[in-house]
């Protein structure tokens, strides 16, 4: 990304805890904010991404698989906004496309992480 002479931009997550209506009144379930931000799981971006307009990236997700937008799928970032990423797609069918990625709520799916959260 040294290379690329353009303003980074960086983006964080924000990690809300799913309550199970079950263990609300349990102490042990309290997770802090600053210790959900440090779980990575496959499937999950990380809690801090560094862009740059011209970075390429790769969808974790299948978003809209009749626009070709299906995991796996590699954008050039073009535009970066608040809350949406403008990109161009240099991979699949759709080359040369423009796209928009929202942000997302994804919930990871490892059984390995005993209670449930979801990562903006």
């Amino acid at each position: 990304m040294s290379l690329i002479p353009d303003e980074e931009r960086t983006y964080l997550s924000c990690d809300p805890l799913i309550a199970d209506t079950a263990s609300v009144n349990r102490p042990d379930d309290i997770h802090t904010p600053e210790f959900l931000n440090t779980i990575n799981s496959s499937g999950l971006p990380n809690h801090k991404i560094t862009l740059k307009v011209g970075v390429p990236i790769m969808l974790l997700r299948n978003l809209d698989i009749t626009a070709g937008l299906c995991n796996g799928t590699r954008l050039m970032v073009t535009k970066m906004g608040r809350y949406v990423i403008e990109g161009r797609v240099i991979s699949g069918n759709n080359v040369g496309e423009k796209v928009y990625i929202p942000r997302l709520s994804l919930t990871p799916s490892d059984t390995i992480i005993p209670f449930k959260f979801q990562r903006k």
